[in-house]
């Protein structure tokens, strides 16, 4: 508060240097100074000799006097000057120079005037502090409703509750409670989430209680009221409530002032507690035993009520946020997974691929964030880049439910009704082959007679054996070049020499052994699909692109479509649908390409082929890097940091 010095020149006959008491105004010698307590609230004025001020003004100015004081004093100009220019009178102190008295009430009539200068003066001093401090409360509620709504993890956001609250009030300790009802029972416990201690900082697992009004928190939980204790050990007896002492009896922590308030959402629903305890004088205290408490701790006052209240209802309202935006991840997340597995329904032989190469990528991004050379050296995915890289992967070939379910399954160069066909057709030919030869055994019978015929049974029988052997070498032949194996020559070959061959049907029509069609897909030199096949299967890129780009997805997981649909991109520009470039491919698809080909290498489960050996399929992605295929640098670190032993398990 500020002191008004008063300067006067004459002096004031009949002043009494002893205590006068008129229209509350107090006069005291300078002998009086140390102490005053002006109790009575009058005001007090000291007068000081010139001397004494000159000699001891440093001690005078810097102790602290009543509030309300006034210093009469008067030394001559030139003492005034000299004490100014040394420092003695600071500048914001007001004082007034009087030159002459006509009598005591004149002069008691100054003083008062002088006191609502000064009265006024510590008013607006006081108003500005009291603004001072709302301002600096508003700035710190903004701060904390800004980090409120930011974080998005629940445990942290929780801590961050509690911290920012207790940093608010100087709480050395608190604690955060939340109501808990289990799905099944719809029974509501009480669910002790968080506590924090400055004093007697310990490792915390978080435990249920039962929601009762026995404890403190229990009970502000179920009523919404308010709790503020002076000191947690002198509750009345005739409470619902009473303190639990556990904690300090086995740390040794003394537990006083404790403040415990609801939290409750937008629509008035308590959702939790929050309990805050020992309010300190200031933040480094730290409260270690009784005597400790007894010297720090201060009450909670009704701003800090008031305060806390709002703080407590503002992150219930950001913790509302969080579970809701929680549960819409839940959502994208299960339909994700749905539309994973519609992917794998309609193509039981690729089961879990997506959920490998989504492992596989994740896991090579974590490793180009943890690598430390290279050109990707500075490359650092973000959290909420691995969650894009993550859905991409997992979406990347949903296009698939575009494809005609019979190309998407094919595993053989002939769909298993044509195989049929020909088995059937084959069937049939060497039934009419047997026949054939059993009506020229007739006939000849009938022609040559008994004898002759008994003489040609070996004749008839061998060739009959023989036309059938060869119709089911054939048919081996078929069978085998049916594989989606690479395709010699020679049974190419043999295949094409088969299709020239004819049968002739009971109404002597002839008909070759294979359609055309049949002998182009059984001679194609490697897969299970034609031209126009591979074309419908290779369209699922464009279908994922076309279905993924109409969802609206958040600025975080906007590049997804893009990432999906470069997946069968090669570094050369040799890759589909797009035949683009190096430069044009990102390297969340690159990532990407690597997994894809790895798990189509490895997995166990594709009936057209067999699974590769890990260090084979390596060995094979090296050579996609040596065709310019894919990126040397991003496969260098897949094989380096092991991404390929990835498993659901790890």
């Amino acid at each position: 508060m500020q002191k008004l010095y008063l300067q006067i020149s004459e002096g004031i006959p009949g002043l009494p240097l002893a205590v006068n008491r008129e229209n509350n105004i107090i006069i005291r010698p300078i002998k009086e100074i140390l102490p005053v307590e002006n109790k009575n609230k009058a005001l007090t004025a000291y007068l000081i000799d010139p001397d004494f001020i000159i000699k001891n003004s440093e001690h005078i100015i810097s102790h602290k006097l009543a509030p309300g004081s006034i210093l009469l004093w008067n030394p001559d100009g030139d003492q005034c000057s000299t004490l100014r220019a040394a420092g003695k009178i600071p500048d914001n102190l007001i004082y007034q120079e009087i030159h002459s008295l006509a009598d005591e009430k004149q002069f008691l009539r100054i003083i008062r005037n002088l006191y609502r200068t000064l009265f006024l003066e510590n008013e607006l001093s006081r108003k500005e502090e009291s603004l001072r401090i709302k301002n600096k409360e508003n700035k710190e509620l903004l701060e904390v409703g800004i980090a409120l709504s930011a974080e998005r993890d629940n445990d942290k956001l929780l801590d961050l509750i509690l911290r920012r609250i207790r940093g608010i009030t100087v709480s050395d300790a608190g604690s955060l409670y939340l109501i808990n009802t289990d799905a099944k029972t719809e029974q509501k416990s009480l669910l002790f989430k968080i506590a924090q201690n400055d004093s007697n900082p310990a490792d915390f697992s978080e435990f249920s209680m039962p929601l009762n009004k026995k404890s403190i928190g229990g009970y502000v939980a179920l009523t919404g009221e308010v709790l503020n204790i002076k000191d947690a050990y002198l509750i009345p007896g005739n409470r619902e409530y009473s303190f639990n002492k556990s904690y300090d009896e086995k740390t040794g922590y003394r537990t006083k002032s404790m403040l415990t308030v609801p939290m409750k959402d937008h629509k008035d629903t308590i959702i939790g507690a929050i309990q805050l305890i020992n309010r300190k004088k200031n933040t480094a205290a730290r409260i270690s035993s009784k005597e400790t408490a007894r010297k720090m701790v201060l009450p909670f006052n009704k701003e800090n009520e008031s305060l806390v209240l709002s703080l407590a209802s503002q992150a219930a309202v950001s913790l509302e946020n969080n579970m809701l935006y929680q549960e819409i991840e839940n959502l994208f997340e299960g339909f994700v997974r749905a539309s994973v597995t519609a992917i794998e329904s309609r193509d039981p032989t690729t089961s879990g691929h997506s959920n490998r190469v989504a492992l596989y990528t994740v896991g090579l991004a974590e490793a180009v964030n943890l690598n430390n050379s290279g050109i990707y050296r500075n490359v650092n995915f973000s959290e909420e880049e691995i969650k894009e890289i993550r859905y991409a992967s997992l979406l990347h070939d949903f296009g698939k439910v575009g494809v005609r379910e019979h190309v998407l399954v094919k595993a053989k160069k002939l769909y298993p009704y044509q195989l049929e066909q020909i088995k059937m057709r084959f069937a049939y030919i060497q039934k009419a082959v047997e026949l054939s030869v059993m009506r020229e055994r007739f006939n000849f019978l009938l022609s040559e007679g008994k004898e002759a015929y008994s003489a040609k049974i070996g004749y008839f029988e061998n060739r009959v054996k023989k036309r059938l052997a060869e119709i089911d070498n054939y048919l081996t032949s078929i069978i085998t070049a049916n594989e989606p194996s690479v395709m010699a020559e020679a049974s190419s070959n043999l295949i094409e020499k088969i299709r020239l061959g004819v049968w002739v049907d009971q109404q002597g029509t002839e008909s070759p052994l294979l359609t055309d069609d049949e002998c182009m897909k059984l001679r194609m030199k490697k897969g299970s699909l034609d031209d126009g096949e591979r074309l419908e299967i290779e369209s699922h890129v464009t279908h994922s692109y076309q279905f993924l780009r109409t969802i609206p997805w958040t600025k975080e997981m906007k590049k997804i479509p893009v990432i999906a649909y470069g997946h069968h991109e090669k570094l050369n520009g040799a890759g589909y649908p797009r035949s683009l470039v190096e430069e044009e491919i990102p390297i969340q698809t690159r990532m990407m390409t690597i997994a894809d080909i790895y798990d189509a290498l490895t997995a166990m489960d594709r009936p057209y082929k067999k699974a590769v050996a890990k260090d084979r399929a390596l060995d094979i992605l090296k050579y996609e890097v040596e065709d310019n295929h894919i990126d040397p640098e991003l496969l260098k670190v897949f094989i380096e940091a092991k991404v390929f032993k990835k498993t659901s398990d790890s």
